[in-house]
């Protein structure tokens, strides 16, 4: 399974929170905000910052912006940003792993995650922020039920 880390995830957060901001937003607020805790918050916003995603200023009235908007960072850039280069396995774009000998899929995954991080490129912050949930797919659909439920339904 491929998974998100918990990182990444607060990170994506932190980042849509601090895109609603006009003005600087402490990592308190940040905090408060997202329900994720405060050191963790620092701690990301510290690496955004070293990344160029976020900037930050100093002082009494100091706190972090967006380093540009939501519509110019991409899920991969922040995927990046806190836990490296995006990929699946140990062998993707000529890294060596311990089976590289016996492997005949060697170098093979470079098409996979080549596929994952260009979709990852194309989803901006801004689509993670104006997504709306789809719920329809949960409700079950007509020609799905039997035909006494059906009837049921209808009448």
């Amino acid at each position: 399974m491929l998974r998100l880390s918990k990182l990444a995830d607060y990170a994506t957060v932190l980042l849509v929170q601090l895109g609603r901001h006009d003005n600087l937003t402490t990592a308190t607020a940040l905090a408060s905000e997202t329900g994720v805790p405060e050191p963790t918050v620092a701690k990301l916003l510290k690496g955004l910052a070293a990344d160029g995603l976020v900037v930050s200023h100093r002082g009494a009235r100091g706190g972090y912006r967006l380093a540009q908007p939501l519509e110019e960072i991409s899920v991969a850039n922040v995927i990046t940003a806190v836990d490296g280069p995006i990929a699946i396995t140990a062998c993707v774009d000529g890294r060596s792993c311990e089976a590289r000998a016996t492997c005949n899929l060697s170098g093979h995954w470079d098409m996979v995650n080549n596929a994952i991080r260009e979709t990852l490129m194309s989803i901006s912050l801004a689509d993670m922020a104006h997504v709306q949930p789809r719920l329809d797919f949960l409700a079950p659909q007509p020609e799905t039920l039997s035909p006494a439920i059906r009837a049921e339904k209808e009448g």
